[in-house]
């Protein structure tokens, strides 16, 4: 992971309060907090985003509240993403970590490094991401946070009071949080584990650890009418097509669920698949190169009558290539 300099500071404007039911085109009457203009920490917006009213109203809860928000659901739900486009729209500075097997604990509060000042070599502190963020106006997102290594959990666990302040042993120095720093994380399993096999790595989280996040909300996948829509704002492909592609997603989503399948198509693959198809013209090898090839021997006689029940078109060869 990248270097964090002390010397960043992240400049916001002023603050103002800003209508949900405005701002994010569903109902509710909530207002909440946001700043008046933009920074390069700040995510782009993607005018085509579709929000999910109770994920929504959960993450805009963290920003306003500062409640600590864990988003849970399988992949390609587009957990991360949901939190981005709400700090996109807030103009509220954002930085992503993925908690994955190389995140130490060094890596989260920081090492002593050497570096040169005026020709000569000096000893200094280089503060990690964990006190970089929490001194900040930034919302943290902790992606894969079930594949976190024990001691970096426990690293986190204790700024996940709300007030949580963290202390540097090392530096014999405490660190309040910056009153405009919010902390989110996204998972699978929300800390018990996989028993399916679909997210090996992951780890079972102790009580203690998950009870400290105030909110744990749900992102299951958009209703196929919403999927087609997000597709097609995204890849020119005509819709019938696109019907088809999401409605065979649906099938292997279910067959998941059933034990049938052990590979899922996610709405980021139906987006592959159709921006495959825009490249060869030809939807059973865009089909195969995008996710047949993904999936176990044993899986693709079912997957190609999927194809057919969705297209009324057999798939000619469910062998990869």
């Amino acid at each position: 992971m990248g270097e964090f300099s002390n010397e960043v500071s992240i400049q916001t404007s002023s603050k103002k309060r800003v209508s949900v039911r405005d701002v994010f085109n569903i109902s509710s009457n909530m207002m909440v907090t946001a700043f008046e203009e933009s920074n390069d920490y700040v995510p782009k917006i993607d005018p085509n985003y579709q929000f999910n009213k109770e994920v929504t109203l959960a993450i805009l809860a963290g920003f306003e509240h500062n409640r600590r928000v864990m988003l849970q659901g399988m992949h390609g739900t587009g957990k991360s993403t949901h939190i981005e486009q709400i700090a996109a729209r807030l103009n509220w500075p954002c930085l992503r970590v993925n908690l994955d097997g190389n995140i130490s604990r060094l890596d989260l509060i920081g090492k002593d490094t050497v570096t040169l000042k005026e020709g000569k070599q000096v000893t200094e502190f280089q503060e990690g991401i964990l006190p970089w963020s929490l001194q900040r106006p930034v919302a943290l997102i902790f992606d894969e946070y079930d594949a976190g290594r024990p001691d970096v959990m426990f690293v986190i666990q204790r700024v996940l009071e709300r007030d949580g302040k963290l202390t540097l042993l090392d530096k014999n120095k405490v660190i309040s949080p910056h009153a405009d720093f919010r902390l989110f994380a996204t998972a699978n399993t929300v800390g018990q584990g996989d028993f399916s096999g679909l997210y090996r790595g992951v780890q079972v989280l102790n009580h203690a650890q998950i009870d400290r996040w105030n909110i744990i909300a749900t992102l299951n996948y958009l209703p196929e009418e919403d999927e087609t829509n997000m597709v097609l704002a995204q890849v020119e492909v005509n819709k019938d097509i696109v019907e088809g592609m999401v409605s065979l997603a649906t099938f292997t989503r279910k067959g998941f669920v059933t034990g049938e399948m052990s590979t899922v198509m996610s709405p980021r693959t139906v987006i592959t698949w159709a921006e495959n198809y825009q490249i060869f013209g030809d939807l059973e090898l865009s089909f195969k190169l995008s996710f047949l090839n993904k999936c176990q021997e044993e899986e693709r006689t079912l997957v190609a009558e999927y194809f057919q029940r969705c297209f009324d078109k057999e798939l000619v060869n469910e062998l990869a290539i």
